[in-house]
């Protein structure tokens, strides 16, 4: 792990996509994925089912320097709570990026930003989780106030690895172009819809996308990523951002590594999207 961002000279990896929650919802989610086989046609062992501490050391033995709690609700009345948490573990835990989450609910516009005024720095929308359409009217002046704020949103907007109601490009699609400077972030590069959002990252300058398991050999097998839209990447290497979904990963966190450099495309390409992209988006300073 080291050795990998070493050598790209740079102090470290920013992993926009590590899940971190309270103890009895990442318990369930890990019941989920244990029962996944029958989705996905693959077993999905969870890499580091660890307890928080432990997966907090080997983040950070692994040269990781900021991370970030995505959760995310599945109901009304979860996701104020779930912030609340998600403060609480980003105030004593200083290398993670304080994370926050939404649901079309009343109230939402509120929360929102009194996560944001808390210090909130990127929020998680996870639009098949939640079985939400991210343009409902509910979430129109909390997407406004995220974009006026510039606070980036990563969002499981993609059909991977189950299609849901409101998952793929259009409904996001509607979102953007209410609120074009919304700093969105397109959760598993948009699986398997990748050119499709592809796409919204050409039409709109401030959507990015991150690698949360795109490439690896356990996703290639269910939604391979085509060769034709390789040179896309490269084009748009500045708006690429390394997540993994650590730790509900079914393989070690070095091959969503050793995936993006079998890419080909190259050191300065690998040394953006693994650190300065998001560095540079979270305004992190040099160093550890």
């Amino acid at each position: 792990m080291r050795a990998f961002w070493q050598r790209l000279g740079v102090p470290g990896l920013v992993d926009v996509h590590t899940h971190f929650m309270p103890e009895r919802v990442l318990r369930k989610v890990w019941a989920y994925f244990d029962s996944a086989g029958p989705l996905t046609g693959m077993e999905w062992p969870i890499a580091y089912r660890r307890d928080e501490e432990e997966r907090l050391a080997v983040l950070r033995e692994f040269g990781v320097r900021a991370f970030t709690a995505m959760l995310y609700p599945h109901k009304p009345g979860m996701a104020s709570w779930l912030n609340g948490w998600a403060a609480e573990f980003a105030g004593r835990t200083p290398d993670c990026l304080h994370t926050a989450t939404l649901f079309p609910e009343d109230g939402v516009e509120t929360y929102v930003r009194e996560a944001v005024e808390a210090g909130a720095r990127v929020f998680k929308s996870h639009v098949q989780v939640g079985g939400y359409d991210p343009a409902d009217e509910r979430l129109d002046r909390a997407w406004g106030l995220l974009a006026e704020s510039g606070t980036p949103v990563v969002m499981h907007c993609g059909s991977g690895p189950q299609p849901g109601k409101y998952t793929g490009p259009e409904p996001v699609g509607r979102v953007l172009a209410r609120h074009p400077r919304l700093r969105l972030i397109v959760a598993h590069m948009g699986m398997p819809e990748y050119a499709d959002f592809l796409d919204l990252a050409e039409r709109y300058a401030e959507v990015r996308l991150d690698t949360t398991m795109a490439f690896t050999d356990f996703s290639e097998r269910l939604s391979p990523f085509p060769a034709a839209e390789r040179a896309r990447l490269a084009d748009l290497g500045d708006r690429i951002l390394l997540g993994t979904d650590f730790p509900n990963i079914p393989y070690p966190y070095v091959h969503q590594l050793d995936a993006l450099e079998r890419l080909g495309l190259g050191e300065e390409w690998l040394r953006a999207v693994c650190h300065d992209n998001g560095a540079g988006l979270f305004g992190l300073g040099p160093g550890l």
